[in-house]
């Protein structure tokens, strides 16, 4: 079995996550979803999500392509994880490409996947907020 791992956020969920989704778990026959607490991305990431890590979760529980959902709680954890989770291939968006390709070094392939170019959680942050400011 060819086991498969991303890392993300995945706020506001949206078609270019689910492409990700699709496309990494196309690479192998088990997709586990590393899914950044709300810890994490408010201490580290500096960012704060529309929705709860609880809530995030679920939503990527249930769609097909992802197996399992484990927490993202900061960033040295992806070589354990590799190692836990007995990972073949180690997936993440363009926009990262490089960053991780230091894990090669512990046996597993690196792929950074194409993002979905006419979308991402910023941009409908930054529509909905200039909507927002038009309606007041």
């Amino acid at each position: 079995m060819k086991r498969i791992i991303t890392y993300g956020t995945f706020d506001l969920l949206h078609y270019g996550h689910i492409n990700l989704l699709k496309r990494a778990k196309a690479l192998g026959d088990y997709l586990i979803v590393a899914l950044s607490t709300d810890e994490f991305n408010w201490n580290e990431k500096q960012k704060k999500c529309y929705f709860s890590y609880e809530k995030r979760k679920a939503l990527l529980e249930a769609i097909r392509y992802v197996d399992l959902v484990i927490p993202e709680e900061n960033w040295q954890q992806k070589k354990s994880d590799v190692h836990e989770y007995h990972i073949d291939t180690f997936v993440m968006g363009d926009d990262w490409s490089g960053k991780f390709d230091f894990l090669k070094d512990e046996g597993v392939d690196v792929v950074y996947l194409p993002r979905t170019p006419e979308i991402s959680t910023t941009q409908i942050k930054q529509e909905l907020k200039s909507c927002e400011q038009k309606n007041q």
